[in-house]
């Protein structure tokens, strides 16, 4: 190989300006598919925290009530027009139960009972729809660490002391100390202090959420001792879908992922992610044919020197090692500098840049791009390598 390895960084040394302006375009085309491929990650990872970061991977419910529709007792045929049965607000059976077995379960990280419903909330002549969220404080904290949003006040919960959004806050008047009445229906309202005033950044739920103790709003929903969801995480997000299907199948309820209930996040998540494998491909593509197109002009340059050395007894297989290496040390330095570029242009990003989200550096990145591009550098060498190899050692020493 020492032979290959000779001849080829010669021929390198000697056609200085292709060999510099091939080099310029591959490290051109990996710098573009690294920091492209960096700031869609970073784009990615920040779209999903941000969704995420207020609500579960995985909710648990129980499962939809559907109409019995009982048989005639004579035997006849009876039609029926179906409507579908609507759906009150149900603890889950045993939750207890199901809560202990969540937790034992692999990948899952956290698992949080939850009881959720409709209220409204009361402050002087102002009224407002709510939903009230009872929450074991110390297993949702590991779910949405809503003491971390706390804008003013503290995150307390229990003892008749509640926390509400930012936008209630507004809409109510409401500061830390206030009194808030809280209206669950049917006669069972219960007044509480304004313990914190949360932000989560999204006005829906700055709108809507008062958070209490579980004892609590099991009272003012009238459902003592329930949890009518079940919170959970998952180590892996994108692997949600999939722990989701088993806890159904385990549990017997209705377990949703963050997935279904995202769909357009996930056809945006995926649509990012294609658009840079194409991207990626046809930059590939571009550099094997910039790689291809100087080893053929090399080949056509060098066709008296090729015939002379087969004659000095080079064989076909060693000349066309000599190409093949040529279009790899094309593809790993054009990596190497291209990758370092990248990786200053990510950096750029991040200190000088807009600072709308920070694009994580990943060492296996380069890595990665070094492989392709190497790889690409071969392959683009297969035809003009094969073509110097085939050349007639006597034609290529009278070629002028």
């Amino acid at each position: 190989m020492w032979i290959e390895w000779t001849i080829a960084t010669r021929f390198l040394r000697e056609g200085k300006s292709q060999s510099t302006l091939i080099l310029v375009g591959i490290a051109v085309g990996v710098a573009v598919i690294v920091f492209l491929t960096a700031l869609i990650t970073g784009l990615q990872g920040n779209i999903v925290n941000r969704t995420l970061g207020t609500q579960a991977h995985i909710k648990v419910q129980p499962t939809e009530e559907a109409n019995r529709v009982l048989a005639p007792a004579d035997g006849s045929v009876h039609l029926v027009l179906e409507s579908k049965r609507a759906q009150r607000l149900r603890s889950i059976n045993n939750w207890q139960q199901v809560r202990d077995v969540l937790d034992a379960l692999p990948r899952v990280t956290a698992v949080s009972p939850v009881i959720s419903g409709p209220a409204f909330a009361r402050r002087g002549e102002a009224l407002e729809s709510v939903a009230l969220v009872g929450i074991d404080a110390a297993r949702y904290q590991r779910i949405i660490p809503i003491a971390d949003d706390i804008v003013a006040g503290r995150f307390r919960i229990g003892a008749g002391e509640a926390v509400v959004g930012s936008q209630l806050a507004r809409d109510l008047g409401l500061r830390v100390g206030d009194k808030l009445r809280l209206d669950g229906g049917q006669g069972r309202d219960s007044v509480v202090n304004v313990a914190g005033i949360f932000e989560l950044g999204v006005r829906e739920l700055d709108a809507r959420y008062v958070y209490l103790d579980m004892k609590q709003a099991q009272s003012l929903l009238d459902l003592p001792g329930a949890a009518t969801i079940i919170d959970v995480t998952v180590d892996d997000i994108f692997a949600a879908r999939e722990v989701a299907a088993r806890i159904a199948r385990l549990t017997g309820l209705k377990a949703e992922s963050w997935m279904e209930t995202n769909a357009q996040l996930m056809n945006a998540l995926r649509s990012q992610s294609l658009s840079t494998r194409m991207i990626s491909v046809f930059v590939a593509l571009s550099v094997a044919l910039g790689i291809a197109s100087v080893l053929s002009v090399s080949v056509v340059q060098r066709t008296r020197e090729i015939g002379i050395l087969r004659a000095m007894g080079t064989t076909r297989p060693q000349m066309l090692r000599v190409f093949l290496v040529q279009g790899a040390l094309f593809g790993l330095a054009g990596s190497l500098v291209g990758g370092v570029a990248g990786y200053g242009m990510v950096m750029a990003f991040n200190t000088f840049g807009p600072k709308l989200f920070y694009i994580p550096v990943d060492p296996w990145l380069l890595v990665a791009a070094s492989v392709l591009a190497t790889v690409t550098g071969i392959v683009s060498a297969a035809i003009p390598a094969r073509r110097a190899a085939g050349l007639d050692p006597v034609e290529a020493i009278r070629h002028v």
